[in-house]
């Protein structure tokens, strides 16, 4: 019998995932054309490679779902071209009209996130690293999500307003620490951190690793969060780390597979003050 926690856990993070791509959605639905040509932080990708990425990304986790052969393909394909499978899967895409890729990108989010939802809890799917249970994935595509979606708000100059939604971003990047030490080649500490977190939409602390930890990270959430996927340097946050080896890890803390980010220069990931009009322009301060 399933265990209930574990089932809500799955509905909460499905729900958090259509809710991540609506708050996106509303970012870039109403862009006139050439606005879609905006640099974003990442060199070369405009807020268009952005989103064809996002729509890349998710038709491949809809075929490891649905369709493991056709899955099995796209991965061939990516052992070609390692180093550049990504911005290829980015560039397919970017070239169409913003319209048409407005609209294939909501149609295959929506139809993967009805299949993540309906898919078998126990089963692992395949993907580039190991095979991942829908819910994992579901959390993996949120991370995604949001980071990319920082991207774009950075390119168009807003402030979004972080929600509870994080806790899955937040949760990716602690269990992602010894990840970040095997990218680079480093031996991972021996012990558990203690990850206090203070969250965004309200008074709770969301808390990580065993309570006596003598190493120790503490701070906003949204900060790890920008911190763990790499949207900010951790020069411009608000976190602190109580030991060296907690130290070190927020210089190279990741929340995404892959090879070791480059990250953001200090002073790249300020945000402009909230509710500043998408038309205004980029703030200075947001990219690199």
């Amino acid at each position: 019998m399933p265990d209930p926690s574990a089932v809500d856990a799955a509905v909460a993070v499905f729900a958090d995932l259509r809710e991540e791509g609506r708050e996106l959605d509303s970012l870039v639905r109403g862009l006139a054309e050439p606005d879609w040509a905006r640099p974003t932080p990442a060199p070369g990708w405009t807020i268009a490679h952005q989103i064809a990425h996002l729509h890349w990304t998710d038709r491949a986790s809809l075929l490891s779902l649905t369709d493991a052969t056709g899955f099995g393909v796209m991965v061939e394909e990516a052992l070609k071209a390692p180093d550049s499978f990504v911005d290829d899967g980015a560039r397919e895409y970017a070239g169409l009209p913003p319209a048409e890729l407005l609209i294939r990108w909501r149609g295959t989010r929506d139809t993967l996130a009805q299949a993540l939802a309906t898919a078998s809890p126990d089963t692992r799917f395949p993907w580039y690293g190991p095979p991942m249970k829908a819910a994992s994935m579901a959390s993996a595509r949120l991370m995604e999500t949001w980071a990319h979606g920082q991207d774009v708000a950075d390119a168009l100059g807003v402030r979004r307003t972080p929600t509870g939604r994080l806790r899955h971003v937040a949760r990716i990047g602690v269990r992602a620490r010894d990840y970040a030490y095997a990218v680079r080649g480093l031996p991972a500490p021996g012990e558990q951190f203690r990850v206090e977190l203070t969250a965004p939409d309200g008074p709770q602390v969301w808390t990580y690793g065993p309570q006596d930890a003598p190493q120790r990270i503490t701070g906003p959430a949204l900060d790890f969060c920008l911190l763990v996927t790499q949207r900010a340097h951790r020069a411009d946050l608000a976190l602190t780390a109580t030991g060296p080896d907690a130290d070190q890890w927020l210089d190279i803390a990741q929340a995404f597979a892959g090879p070791a980010g480059a990250g953001r220069e200090p002073g790249a990931g300020r945000q402009p003050e909230a509710g500043q009009d998408p038309a205004a322009g980029p703030d200075q301060g947001a990219g690199r």
